[in-house]
């Protein structure tokens, strides 16, 4: 099986044995679990004889009070993914429109429901920012538009006006809008950005987000959405199975929201490293796109850069699967200081190496 993502450990694992690794493949925080998410982790493991509550009671309304948003608007799942492919069973829309490049799963989970998938195309001159244009392929026979704020792999954002103007289109057209924020927590501005505050006059609108990424809870596999359409939710949470949140998931995610001095630090820390990696890349000779996000798209023109840096220990995301994309373009997370420091050393070497 072709995997299709970053953050394939073991597949490194196995290819270059127990050689030190240091993952620019999946953009999750750099800072590692917080402290507070492992210790109720541990705590939890107590009680692993017991089933976990399908309703997500206790971490919901966590939710609410963080989200300042009912507990009934919410639903928790398996991870963001999880409730991707929940969406599409539950609405089974006719005419989705993506943008591309985007999230893979978006795709995959509309072709097995039978959707015909139309695309947006992101222009490399427009630095991959959705433009106003996106409203005429907004008609009346589309059910449902999936966008990513920021966009991944990109990371570039959208105008917030064309947000909601797009919100707007998808009502008259009677399309579902559906909008993945997972990336969206790492942003210093990010409650100027959210459209959180319109679900309640939109209930055409679902938002997406994880634990994922800002935590570094990718093996914890912990997503929630919401959404004030109650018929909605309703539909979302009978396309799950009822224990599709584990204990140890829902202990993690309550624990987490108390960790805002740990988010905050790795804000801080993105901000900060961004930039010297723009710098690095640049003078690499790359071109890059200067997203918002905790990680870059850059095109080198050489499809075989990638191989070359996992050898090198410093795996990337190969970006020609995706739509729109091209062999030789590559995305890679922010990470520590040291990290980046190591990673821009070993891409000079590579470089170094492939001109002799």
């Amino acid at each position: 099986m072709e995997l299709i993502h970053g953050g394939d450990w073991a597949g490194q694992e196995e290819r270059l044995g127990n050689r030190s690794i240091r993952d620019f493949s999946a953009n999750v925080s750099p800072l590692g679990v917080p402290d507070g998410v492992r210790e109720a982790i541990c705590r939890a493991a107590g009680k692993i004889d017991r089933y976990p509550d399908p309703l997500c009671r206790k971490l919901i309304q966590k939710l609410s009070e963080e989200l300042s948003c009912p507990e009934e608007w919410i639903v928790c799942g398996n991870g963001a993914a999880d409730l991707i492919y929940r969406l599409f069973q539950a609405e089974k829309p006719k005419k989705v429109l993506l943008t591309a490049p985007a999230f893979a799963e978006y795709e995959q989970a509309a072709g097995l429901v039978g959707s015909r998938i139309y695309f947006y195309e992101l222009k490399e001159e427009d630095q991959f920012q959705i433009q106003e244009d996106i409203l005429e392929q907004i008609t009346p026979d589309t059910d449902l538009v999936f966008l990513c704020e920021p966009n991944n792999p990109t990371g570039q954002c959208t105008k917030h006006s064309l947000l909601t103007a797009i919100l707007e289109r998808c009502r008259e057209c009677s399309a579902l809008l559906v909008l993945d924020e997972c990336f969206l927590e790492f942003l210093p501005d990010r409650k100027e950005r959210t459209l959180l505050p319109y679900l309640g006059q939109y209930p055409n609108l679902v938002i997406l987000r994880a634990f994922t990424k800002l935590y570094a809870m990718a093996g914890v596999r912990l997503g929630y959405c919401v959404c004030s359409d109650a018929k909605r939710k309703e539909q979302l949470m009978e396309s799950g199975q009822p224990w599709g949140v584990s204990l140890l998931a829902q202990e993690a995610g309550v624990a987490a929201l108390s960790e805002q001095a740990y988010a905050d630090r790795v804000r801080k820390l993105v901000e900060q490293q961004r930039p010297i990696l723009v710098k690095g890349l640049r003078q690499a000779g790359f071109t890059v796109w200067e997203g918002k996000a905790n990680y870059l798209l850059f095109r080198s023109h050489d499809a075989t850069l990638g191989k070359r840096m996992e050898e090198a220990g410093f795996p990337m995301r190969d970006c020609s699967n995706y739509h729109n994309l091209q062999p030789g373009d590559y995305r890679i997370a922010v990470r520590t200081e040291e990290e980046n420091r190591g990673f821009l050393e070993a891409l000079f070497l590579c470089q170094e190496k492939k001109q002799l």
